[in-house]
């Protein structure tokens, strides 16, 4: 899902400081795609914290009734610099994009693009009879310096490992993790150290997770009464943790637990985000913004979008198959996006 937000602040990803327990990240409430907008809960970037490992881009929507709507209707838009992690806790998304795939995901599968150098893709709910509810999360994590001019390509796993012990049950959908004894490792290309995977708590239960002493960690709740470290989680917050730790205790309380745990090596490249892009400096992006506007027809702001003559053999390629026209590119601010370090 992109970052349709008409005027985007900007984002300067640093990690910040490291606080001894655990830190408890409030979500934004943002709307995605106009008047008539899914509202998505942000819990990074935000100001206090914005990456966690490589990850730097996670959004909580749902569960919404897409029975009575169009659902979800992402139009084509681009991305460079980073990965698109779609993972469903109920429903059906259908992906589309420049390098020619075509794929619907389903709770318990991933969706994962790599942008690289350039790509665009288009989101949405299937026509005719799909499951009434929306419900899911979209991450994104930062390609590596090594890793940012690779082309663009996209993966499709349906099988991913799960392990249960004790009333839980964890999938691995990026990465690797200890549970019980047991390594699960996704076979999904990483381009960093991390891990990203489901929890599924019974009422009561607990589960010890095998975590890499190097890796900070952070826990979204989706639902019930959860515990990372003793420490409370509210639903719809991110709990996070340092690095330091070999082992991460998430607990259940009265009600049963659904959440989502991501984590990775700090990440310590210079970063700039604007919209849908993850470069190093303020050229990057522009030269970005600048590419994309030249592949899209835009005749005005009461005009509906096309793309341009040749936008196929262009660096974002040509969606085919989406019901209307790309997405403009919004303006870009009128200062100078400046990168920041962990430092």
């Amino acid at each position: 899902m992109s970052n349709l937000e008409t005027r985007p602040a900007e984002r300067t990803c640093t990690a910040g400081d490291r606080p001894a327990g655990v830190e408890l990240l409030t979500a934004r409430e943002v709307p995605l795609g106009g008047p008539r907008a899914m509202n998505v809960r942000r819990t990074i970037p935000q100001r206090q914290r914005s990456l966690v490992g490589a990850w730097c881009f996670c959004d909580h929507y749902g569960p919404d009734d897409v029975s009575r709507s169009a659902g979800m209707q992402v139009p084509p838009h681009p991305h460079i610099g980073l990965q698109t992690v779609s993972w469903l806790f109920d429903g059906e998304i259908l992906h589309r994009d420049s390098v020619g795939s075509l794929q619907t995901v389903r709770p318990g599968e991933l969706n994962l693009m790599t942008a690289g150098v350039g790509i665009s893709h288009s989101e949405e709910s299937p026509a005719g009879v799909r499951p009434p509810l929306l419900h899911g999360v979209q991450l994104w994590t930062v390609l590596p310096e090594s890793a940012r001019d690779e082309p663009p390509h996209f993966e499709h796993h349906g099988d991913l490992p799960v392990a249960t012990a004790g009333g839980a049950r964890v999938q691995v959908f990026m990465g690797s993790l200890g549970v019980a004894g047991e390594r699960l490792e996704s076979p999904a290309r990483t381009y960093t150290p991390l891990v990203g995977a489901q929890l599924d708590l019974a009422a009561g239960a607990s589960v010890t997770l095998e975590t890499d002493p190097t890796f900070e960690h952070a826990l979204l709740v989706d639902a019930g009464d959860a515990t990372l470290e003793g420490e409370r989680v509210p639903p719809a917050e991110l709990g996070y943790v340092a690095p330091g730790r070999d082992r991460l205790v998430v607990a259940a309380g009265d009600s049963p637990v659904r959440a989502v745990l991501i984590g990775g090596e700090p990440f310590g490249e210079d970063v700039v985000m604007w919209w849908n892009f993850v470069g190093r400096t303020h050229d990057d992006v522009a030269r970005a913004r600048a590419d994309w506007a030249a592949q899209v027809a835009d005749d005005g702001e009461g005009s509906p979008t096309r793309y341009a003559d040749g936008a196929a053999d262009r660096r974002f390629g040509q969606v085919h198959g989406y019901a209307s026209g790309p997405l403009r590119a919004p303006a870009l601010p009128d200062v100078r996006l400046r990168p920041r370090t962990r430092r």
